[in-house]
């Protein structure tokens, strides 16, 4: 029995680590006054007839704390890279110069500010239930033990405990990752 706790609490640790890892790369996409190449790394680009993420088809890189450049490895990609930076709704202007395209990250204004902070907290609110989920799976999968005959109601009050203990500890965790990241966006 003590098996099959661990083995549960180790299964919804892994899925609540997806969560987090989900969330981080959410937040790494939402601007901040510094350049970032995660940024870009959402952007996809209409490359060789299919769709392809930016980062394989250019290299990201940081010039300056205002500035993004990507160097474009062919040629022909040049503009449809240029022209996928533009329409992906972040606001930027780029700027091509041969094989490199310089992005250049506008100031942002405090209503850009409170609305990628908006956004921040959506993300955070999308790991909480995705977090509550898993806890919830794993509520199920216990109280399945009792109906089984595989463990008794004691053992399964302690399995519920620790898994409610392991969802308020990643609860935590999102919510120290939401208030950094927006002390992170308010910053000017």
């Amino acid at each position: 029995m003590a098996a099959d706790i661990k083995a549960l609490k180790q299964d919804l640790t892994r899925r609540m680590d997806g969560a987090m890892e989900t969330l981080k790369k959410e937040f790494q996409g939402l601007r901040t006054g510094r350049a970032s190449p995660a940024l870009l790394e959402p952007i996809r680009v209409e490359a060789y007839g299919s769709v392809t993420p930016l980062n394989q088809v250019a290299n990201i890189s940081v010039a300056g704390p205002g500035l993004l450049s990507v160097q474009v490895w062919d040629k022909a990609l040049t503009k449809a890279v240029e022209s996928a930076i533009r329409e992906a709704n972040l606001g930027l202007n780029p700027q091509a110069e041969g094989q490199v395209i310089r992005v250049p990250l506008p100031p942002l204004t405090t209503e850009r500010r409170n609305d990628l902070a908006k956004a921040a907290a959506r993300y955070a609110e999308q790991t909480r239930v995705s977090i509550r989920g898993v806890r919830r799976d794993g509520m199920e999968q216990a109280k399945g033990w009792i109906k089984k005959h595989e463990a008794s109601e004691d053992e399964v009050k302690q399995a519920e405990t620790e898994i409610q203990k392991l969802t308020d500890q990643y609860v935590k965790q999102v919510d120290a990752a939401l208030v950094e990241k927006e002390k992170d966006i308010r910053t000017v």
